[in-house]
């Protein structure tokens, strides 16, 4: 690995543009002072669209490389255009750098174009940090043994890197039996052998299916916005993640995510907007 990449694991080699893991595949160099350069993986998509959650990592990585903070505490993004695989620049403008929060634009550029932006502010996180308060959980997840491991015939890489496995009861559309609500459970961890951390959260608020595919939708929904929240430095181990919606309406619709950790903590949250393709007749 070059000098001035800001990844926690070496790189184990390389087959075109993809990468050994996700510690590579979010890496960031710092090139001049507010520009990175980055290497998109296309492991980390479907067909030629990378998902949103990684692209999130990938900024959050140049947010927190330019800040005096540990972790990307609220990321809003919105998504202009799709990302493909292969190198990228990364711009950070600081708009704000204070003792508890520091703030950036974080613009992902692709041939001279942004692909996302997104005002990211950065915070130090307590591991220790206990909730003062806190609502109801969602509701329990089956045990692993339970869940469906699905793969897209497609082959798409996503599945290789990602390791989900989901609640059946969520998954009637994939049998075309939508079940009519908008929601999809299931269990999320690297199949490789990266830790999760905050960079985890950002690719696992946008790692289920569309929610709106249980309501008849078909295909690709690609993302307008996400804002997304860490709320707490996560514990080893499997993430439970809990993904609903409110509306769909004149062709969009919402997507809210929540993240559990292995300790029982709430330690992400997210809501998106996206277009919604196409309706089953």
């Amino acid at each position: 690995m070059p000098d001035g990449w800001t990844i926690p694991a070496a790189r184990q080699g390389r087959r075109s543009v993809r990468m050994s893991g996700f510690g590579d595949a979010t890496a960031v160099k710092q090139v001049d002072d507010g520009r990175y350069e980055a290497v998109l993986d296309g492991d980390f998509g479907f067909a030629e669209a990378l998902n949103g959650g990684y692209l999130m990592a990938v900024l959050g990585r140049a947010a927190v490389d330019a800040s005096p903070h540990a972790h990307p505490v609220s990321t809003a993004a919105n998504f202009h255009r799709v990302a493909k695989p292969g190198p990228a620049e990364v711009t950070v403008e600081s708009r704000k750098q204070g003792r508890t929060a520091a703030a950036s634009l974080v613009t992902l550029v692709q041939d001279g174009r942004p692909v996302v932006d997104a005002l990211i502010t950065t915070g130090t996180l307590d591991a220790a940090a206990e909730p003062a308060w806190t609502g109801e959980a969602p509701p329990a997840m089956p045990p692993l043994e339970e869940c469906t491991d699905f793969r897209p015939p497609s082959g798409d890489g996503f599945a290789d890197r990602v390791d989900m496995r989901f609640d059946r009861s969520t998954m009637g559309w994939l049998d075309g039996q939508p079940s009519g609500r908008p929601e999809i459970r299931g269990w999320f961890r690297h199949r490789d052998d990266y830790a999760i951390d905050a960079y985890s959260l950002a690719l696992a608020v946008d790692a289920l299916p569309p929610v709106a595919l249980n309501l008849g939708a078909q295909g690709w929904a690609p993302t307008v916005e996400l804002t997304w929240h860490m709320r707490a430095v996560p514990a080893p181990g499997w993430l439970a993640v809990h993904g609903g919606g409110r509306l769909l309406s004149d062709g969009w619709f919402d997507e809210e995510v929540e993240v559990w950790d292995s300790a029982g903590r709430l330690v992400a949250q997210s809501r998106q907007i996206a277009r919604v393709p196409r309706l089953r007749s």
